[in-house]
């Protein structure tokens, strides 16, 4: 979610802080102080380690003792408060709960014209208390304390601005207060379109003041106009005072405004942009509390009244916020029943939808998803929470579920992900038997057989009791199965014998004509019973393509704006499959990496992609390309998007990122309609056109591309934001139609540049597409526009339609789902009310989402029998080709290794050298640093200084065979020459690419340093100069698989050095990039450099002056030396030990890229869509193009 709420105090301490900072053509306005206290209580108190205040399992002399605790904790936090805030006990007082409650005056939680006295007896008698607010319970511990405003009722206000896809809309009225009434239909409302500017006071009279008097109107109007400077400044999404509060100066003073009330939300995904200033806004306030923090506290964004988290929530989020992935978790009902595990945010809210609609609701126990690749270890953490979860307490004599399902996956290796919880399950094992839990899994994405053979060996091993199922089940269809022992999700499958278990890839490699999911393709019996039908559907003969109007065709080119060497390959096989005469992408944008070109593979052969630096040189290039598709991070997206919109040529972007500011999103979209261009995403997979062009891992693997049919056209377009849903969506047509003629998913993200009625009108404009379907869900309101259009007759094509997150009724408090979209803040925007409206309109609304299947076949044969769509024999399915890694993966292949090496392996976790971890190599004290220190330094340094030299020297020593100092000292050695030439060998490898980071990185961290930068400028200055940061990446480890030699180095230098400023610097900046990239780590180079800056600077042996010469001469990379120097001789005598002969490198692990003809070699044809190097530069070549 991106709109998040933040607490009152927060809210008007931002006010308070740059309401006097914003540029405005008056500056008369009498502001409010910033005198306010925020108070928290820990009810952590209230409960014991394990068990709630609220259980019954507590006893009551257990009870007894906490409260007491809580109620000394309570005195505590009060009599340090009044300490902190003399102004407390000299002016009456406002107190009130601070938790995002609604209404609080109407509930009894508003404590008007106190004493101090008697607010701290109004929150000891609230503090700790379990209420209830409409359907929601929870206990109040934070409260808000500010002074007291006695004024007339006549000068309340109130003022609301709230963010929408055309702009900002401000909602004013004269009467504000406890008792508003109906803003919507009372209060007057000014649309302040984006990117436009605050209107002149003539407008804002007419429009939003005409109510008040002319003595005030200047007053309201200079207040609104710093209002809304601070609220898109600091990218607000919603801001509501009530009431606000002028009161008449005295004697000729301008008049005073104070905001009593206020409730506001920020945009959580634009923290990188605005993250400072909310720590600016905040720093005075909370340098009371003893913050001294440099940049100021960061934001807070609380959980929703009653929905606290718990332990495990927090930590699941902590771990979010170190991927990539998108990692999420609630608590729902600790007793209940029913577990999920869903992979996909889309597939999250449909599996709950399913669980209530059968009844079960009351009995969900979580809601959350895993999605975006997340590795082995974090899927491992995230279902061992869950499983430790499921199986505390005791046993529940009807047992209990678990749900591992999930879509089909774009781009996440199903098998990877499953090692992690069958890594869970093979801990929980006996808790999971003894809870009786009973465990479905549908899953599917590439290398889903591996991963589904996986999970039901474990299953058979660990005696659990567990179904399995692939792409052959409907998406949800474990849950009817689970909950009613419903088989009608079940399609082809019989029994679990019959359940795929084989690589489908090596199968599809030389393909029958008509492809089987599974053994049972024939089985009557089995087809009878689904609503999902398995006839291989005849298909309609397109028309051609109109290449003016037509958004995507067999001849769309594109850009790649990114290096995105695995999605580029997908599109590949994508269009070689299709039969394409050249391939959708033309080349690569990457502004990082200057120009050169990239291997892949058209077919089985071997072709090369230009890589340029900007997308001007690029669209000079190939003037045909008219599609980008831009993999940028949030962080940048924006900039390259404009970028990229600013050249006529282009007019399609796809946008990938997730997480870009809203502010960010509408503004692409205000300029991209400006410029023609349509935009699809932020936060989407992006799209496909079946048999013409797909967006990057649009679709999935090649064996779910052919599954699905998406090789050649079907005559139903669908509309959805969910990228994995999308994929099922795929699954669906095809087992229901004749297929996909276009799918296209817009995202979820709350303003996507596109919308669901841009693309349903123009499958109705498209003669092709005979069928729309629209997956719409809950939140916002594009889905009334589909049937608003219906009724029109603008739509008159047969439209099947449903909204997920029907299940949104069932939670009492706030729960954000999947997307960021997903969020309904108002009755018309659930899921509920959108399928009635639909319906009504005249839109095939199934009963479920179950039933959708059935609808749609419904459907297509209807229109088959009616003429409008004539069917065409199957064509022959096409031919994959496997790349060979994919296929060693898979276990397909075999390789014999190169060398062989029994002193160093880097392969695991941790880096050993002859079997001995590198953290025991620590455990002995060789004096090597002293040694070093007197011969290089002329002087004895510290004992913690040599002991890090020696740390130094031990964690460089070695790191495998496979890099290039080893690899030439090897190969040196097996030609029978010496040590001394084998060694040197592989000393000249070292360089900027391997080994001397060290000197660099220091150099870096230490002038940004010492420049006064913050890691964010910094970060932003290396970014905008183009330039890597040396001693940050690394190419496994990640910030959840970390580097323990990393680690060692922190933990000595926290415990040993004196000072180590310039370390923590490189850790805030560690912060920023990991939060772009997971594996964006402060690397081992980089932790060494910078904390040797540390020791020279702090050890007390070195001027100033001299510490910058040791760095400026080497002295790093000569460490690097040293230590390395170690290994490669240790290499040298390994492989003479062994006897090792002459090496030669195999050919078929080199690519021959040479002509394959006379013609060719003289300047002839070059063949179709091929790419060669030439001597100065790359040229493309299509087919007669000399």
């Amino acid at each position: 979610m991106s709109a998040k709420p933040i607490r009152e105090f927060d809210g008007k301490q931002l006010l308070s802080f740059f309401l006097p900072q914003q540029n405005v053509d008056t500056s008369t306005l009498k502001h409010q102080t910033s005198n306010m206290c925020s108070i928290k209580f820990d009810t952590a108190l209230l409960s014991s380690e394990t068990t709630p205040v609220s259980s019954p399992n507590l006893s009551k002399n257990k009870k007894k003792n906490n409260l007491s605790k809580f109620s000394n904790h309570v005195s505590d936090v009060l009599n340090q408060v009044e300490q902190q805030n003399p102004w407390l006990q000299s002016t009456k007082l406002v107190c009130k709960p601070d938790q995002l409650i609604k209404r609080r005056g109407k509930n009894g939680l508003l404590g008007i014209n106190l004493s101090w006295e008697n607010v701290k007896e109004w929150i000891k008698e609230r503090a700790g208390k379990n209420i209830k607010i409409d359907k929601t319970s929870g206990y109040l511990h934070t409260f808000l304390v500010e002074p007291f405003v006695p004024h007339p009722q006549d000068t309340e206000y109130y003022v609301c601005i709230h963010s929408i896809r055309e702009g900002d809309e401000i909602l004013f009225t004269h009467e504000g207060g406890v008792d508003v009434g109906d803003v919507d239909a009372k209060a007057h409302r000014l649309l302040i379109e984006v990117d436009q500017k605050f209107p002149p006071i003539s407008t804002v009279s007419s429009v939003l003041l005409k109510d008040i008097s002319e003595s005030k109107r200047a007053t309201l109007y200079e207040f609104l106009a710093r209002l809304y400077s601070v609220y898109s400044e600091l990218q607000f999404t919603y801001l509501e005072i009530n009431p606000l509060v002028v009161i008449d100066g005295k004697n000729s003073e301008n008049p005073q405004v104070y905001y009593l009330d206020l409730a506001a939300k920020l945009d959580q995904t634009a923290e990188f942009e605005c993250g400072k200033k909310w720590s600016a806004g905040r720093q005075a306030a909370y340098a009371k509390m003893g913050s001294n923090s440099t940049w100021g506290p960061p934001m807070e964004f609380p959980a929703p009244f009653g929905r606290e988290m718990t332990k495990e929530e927090s930590y699941i989020s902590e771990l979010d916020s170190k991927t990539g992935a998108s990692l999420k978790l609630t608590i729902l009902n600790p007793t209940g029943r029913i577990w999920t595990m869903v992979a996909g945010g889309g597939a999250s809210v449909v599996y709950t939808d399913a669980i209530a609609a059968y009844g079960f609701a009351h009995e969900i126990a979580n809601y959350g998803e895993y999605s975006g690749a997340p590795s082995e270890s974090q899927t491992y953490e995230y279902a061992k929470t869950i499983l430790d979860l499921m199986t505390r307490g005791a046993v529940h004599p009807e047992g209990k579920v678990l749900f591992i399902g999930g879509g089909i996956a774009n781009f996440t290796n199903v098998a990877a992900t499953f090692k992690g919880i069958i890594k869970a399950l093979t801990d929980f094992q006996k808790l999971i038997n003894a809870h009786k839990v009973r465990i479905f899994v549908r899953r599917a994405g590439p290398n889903y057989q591996e991963g589904l053979r996986l999970i039901r060996d474990v299953a058979e091993s660990l005696s659990l009791d567990m179904q399995v199922f692939g792409p052959e089940m409907f998406v949800t269809g474990i849950v009817p199965l689970a909950l009613a022992g419903d088989s009608k999700g079940i399609d082809m499958v019989e029994s679990k014998s019959n359940q795929s278990r084989g690589n489908s890839l090596m199968d599809l490699s030389s393909p029958n004509s008509t492809p089987s999911v599974s053994n049972n393709a024939q089985n009557k019996n089995a087809k009878d019973q689904s609503p999902v039908s398995t006839v291989s559907r005849p298909i309609t003969s397109p028309t051609s393509p109109n290449l003016s109007t037509d958004t995507f065709h067999n001849e769309t080119r594109s850009f790649i704006y990114g290096m995105q060497p695995r999605a580029i390959q997908g599109m590949l096989d994508f269009d070689y499959m299709c039969k394409r005469n050249r391939p959708s992408v033309a080349a690569m944008i990457y502004p990082f990496g200057g120009h050169h070109v990239q291997k892949f593979y058209w077919g089985t052969k071997e072709t090369l992609l230009p890589v340029y630096t900007t997308v001007e040189e690029a669209c000079k290039r190939f003037p045909d390309v008219n599609v980008v598709c831009n993999f940028a991070s949030f962080r940048s997206v924006y900039e390259s998007t404009m970028d990229i919109m600013s050249h006529q040529q282009i007019k399609t972007v796809a946008i990938i990122a997730e997480g870009v500011p809203e502010k960010r999103a509408r503004q692409l979209l205000v300029a991209a309609k400006k410029r023609g261009v349509l935009i699809i995403g932020p936060a989407t997979v992006g799209g496909i056109k079946p048999g013409c062009f797909k967006i990057g891992n649009t679709g999935g693997m090649m064996d779910n591309i052919v599954s699905s049919k998406l090789y050649r056209a079907g005559s139903v377009a669908y509309v959805s934001k969910s990228g994995g849903m999308s994929n099922e969506l795929n699954n669906i047509i095809a087992r229901a139609t004749d297929g996909v003629y276009e799918g296209v998913a817009i995202g979820g993200d709350r303003y996507p540049g596109s919308t669901f009625i841009d693309h349903m009108l123009r499958f109705q404009n498209d003669p092709n597409a005979k069928i729309l379907v629209l997956l719409g869900e809950v939140g916002g309101v594009e889905e009334y526009h589909i049937s608003k259009a219906i009724k029109e007759g603008k739509i008159t094509k047969p439209v099947v339609a449903w909204c997920i997150g029907t299940c949104s009724k069932m939670f009492t408090t706030d729960v954000q789902f999947g997307h960021a979209g997903s969020f309904a803040d108002s009755i018309i925007e659930t899921a509920e009310a959108k399928n009635k409206a639909l319906a009504d309109s005249g839109a095939h609304v199934p009963k479920t989402f179950e039933d959708l299947p059935a609808v749609l076949t419904e459907i297509y044969e209807s229109s088959v029998k009616s003429g409008v769509i004539v069917p065409k024999p199957e064509p022959e399915q096409p031919k994959i080709p496997i790349d060979y890694a994919w296929a060693q993966e898979l276990g397909l292949v075999r390789k014999p290794a190169s060398f062989i090496s029994t002193i160093c392996d880097d392969r695991g976790q941790e880096l050993s050298y002859a079997g001995m971890a590198i953290t025991d190599v620590f455990k002995d004290d060789i004096g090597v640093g002293g040694v070093l220190s007197l011969l290089w330094f002329k002087r004895r340094l510290p004992s913690w200084a040599a002991k890090f030299i020696e740390m130094v020297l031990e964690l460089t020593a070695d790191h495998g065979p496979a890099v290039s100092g080893a690899h030439n000292t090897i190969v040196t050695a097996r030609a029978g020459k010496d040590l001394i030439s084998s060694l040197v060998a592989g000393l000249l490898t070292i360089g900027e690419r391997f080994g001397g980071a060290l000197d660099g990185a220091a150099q870096l961290f230490s002038a940004a340093y010492d420049a006064g930068n913050t890691p964010q400028e910094f970060v932003d200055n290396m970014r905008k100069s183009h330039q890597l940061i040396l001693g940050i990446g690394h190419k496994i480890k990640s910030r959840t698989n970390p580097d323990l030699r990393v680690e060692i180095i922190k933990n000595f230098v926290t415990a040993n050095f004196p000072s180590y400023e310039t370390l923590k610097y490189a850790l805030e900046v560690e912060k920023i990039t990991t939060s772009k990239k997971d594996n964006l780590i402060l690397n081992v180079d980089g932790a060494v450099g910078v904390a040797f800056v540390d020791l020279l600077r702090s050890c007390g042996a070195f001027n100033r002056e001299e510490a910058e010469e040791y760095i400026k001469i080497g002295t790093l990379n000569g460490l690097f030396v040293l230590g390395r120097s170690i290994g490669f001789i240790g290499h040298y005598l390994d492989q003479k030990r062994l006897k090792q002969g002459l090496y030669r490198h195999p050919w078929d692990d080199i690519s021959y890229m040479i002509p394959e003809s006379q013609d060719q070699i003289n300047g002839g044809d070059l063949g179709s869509g091929r790419t060669f190097v030439e001597s100065a530069k790359v040229v493309a070549r299509g087919p007669g193009k000399a």
